[in-house]
């Protein structure tokens, strides 16, 4: 009993999360009032993968990587507006993710 419980702890000390805002925008390219179509809802991350939360096995984590994401999310976008950026990092003991995520409203221009 006593090797399962430090063995959970183990487990649980050796991974976690971490989750911190990046910034805001109202666009990410200049639009005229009333000059684009709003899509909906976008949402876009990117992630670069770490072998034991060091040694790099992906490319990503970038902003660009997540608006360009996003903007596919929804056919026929060629903007967000109202975008926030968050990145997070998530460790599981042997690999780690550390990400990019930007959300907004698609538009279309007109």
């Amino acid at each position: 009993m006593l090797r399962t419980s430090l063995l959970i702890m183990a487990v649980f000390a050796l991974s976690g999360c971490f989750h911190s805002a990046i910034g805001m925008t109202p666009s990410t390219k200049p639009l005229e009032q009333g000059g684009y179509e709003e899509l909906g809802p976008a949402k876009g991350t990117d992630c670069l993968w770490l072998f034991l939360g060091a040694i790099p096995i992906s490319t990503g984590n970038t902003l660009q990587g997540a608006t360009k994401e996003a903007i596919r999310d929804r056919k026929g976008a060629d903007a967000l507006i109202q975008v926030t950026a968050d990145s997070f990092f998530q460790h599981y003991i042997i690999v780690a993710r550390s990400c990019t995520q930007v959300e907004g409203i698609a538009v279309r221009s007109k």
